[in-house]
């Protein structure tokens, strides 16, 4: 049996010490880390990459998408007011599909409508999707038939202010886990994940907008670029050691594509996007990097639960700064 499997669960610092004028010396070096036969010290969480990282990037565009429909419509822009009404209708209903299919049983959902407990994620994050997607489905319908105005207007503003809650709260679902790469980042990643919801959401716009209508969603893609880029250094910063899984393996590639269709295509928007190839492009961009930042975190959180050295060594040195 080796010596570091033999060790005590402080390192050794409890046996083989001299007292000297200097204080407490060690005898011998402190064992390295290693896990109980190299098992994981968490259980990382069985969800699906394609059913919750998906509900992450579709929740985050339609949240996003009804803020900028909202905004269309006050500033006179009925098409891409109707076309960002309809694309949000269509992610919250894939989004919840999603959520369904990974739940494996669909009572699940409803289940958790039975009651409302504002300390889980899951609980807040049911009830906001029960109370968003009525209001995006009203926008929608009314926007696309022309009838009932009033009812649009109160739908579209009802949207408009549950929009950043839908858009933000998968990332406190994330964050409140045991997950090191999610729960370490728990106040960079709502920042990170809005950003990304409105990069999206502006590639949406261009995508689908006519072109002279699609000057918000020009301006929206290179700030959403920057606060996403940022968001991410910020996180990366607070995780130490555990940031090496966001920068390592399926994660850094695709944050690294991310980085890369984010930039490109909130440059092409803004530069030449009153041009509807480089518009379609540019918008395309930006909801494909926006794919690629859920799943990168998404991959990211899975690397760091299945390593147990991202669990127990930030927390020894958590405990040895202490001391």
């Amino acid at each position: 049996m080796s010596e570091a499997s033999t060790a005590r669960p402080d390192g050794g610092r409890g046996a083989g010490r001299r007292r000297g004028r200097r204080g407490e010396q060690l005898m011998v070096p402190r064992a390295e880390f290693d896990s109980y036969y190299g098992r994981p010290v968490i259980k990382a969480p069985s969800w699906a990459a394609r059913d919750i990282a998906g509900y992450f990037f579709l929740g985050g565009l339609a949240g996003a998408g009804s803020v900028l429909a909202a905004g269309a419509q006050l500033t006179g822009r009925p098409a891409t007011a109707t076309a960002m009404k309809v694309s949000s209708l269509a992610a919250v209903s894939l989004s919840a599909a999603a959520l369904v299919h990974d739940l494996g049983v669909p009572s699940r959902f409803a289940n958790m409508l039975r009651v409302f407990k504002p300390t889980s994620p899951m609980s807040v994050g049911s009830w906001l999707l029960s109370l968003y997607g009525p209001a995006a489905g009203a926008a929608a319908l009314t926007a696309a038939t022309g009838r009932l105005p009033r009812v649009g207007a109160a739908a579209t503003a009802g949207a408009a202010l549950l929009g950043p809650a839908v858009a933000s709260y998968t990332a406190v679902l994330a964050a409140d886990t045991a997950v090191p790469a999610w729960h370490g980042a728990h106040r960079e990643l709502p920042y990170l994940f809005v950003a990304s919801a409105t990069a999206a959401a502006a590639g949406m716009a261009l995508a689908v907008g006519p072109s002279h209508e699609s000057a918000p969603a020009r301006c929206a893609a290179p700030l959403a670029a920057l606060a996403e880029t940022a968001a991410l250094r910020c996180a990366r910063r607070r995780l130490g050691m555990v940031a090496e899984t966001y920068e390592q393996g399926r994660a850094g590639r695709l944050l690294k594509a991310a980085e890369i269709l984010t930039a490109g295509g909130a440059v092409a928007g803004a530069l030449a996007g009153h041009r509807r190839p480089v518009a379609v492009a540019g918008g395309l961009a930006l909801l494909a990097g926006s794919v690629c930042t859920r799943f990168g975190v998404f991959a990211a959180g899975i690397a760091s639960a299945e390593d147990p050295a991202y669990t127990v060594v930030p927390q020894r040195e958590l405990l040895d700064a202490a001391h």
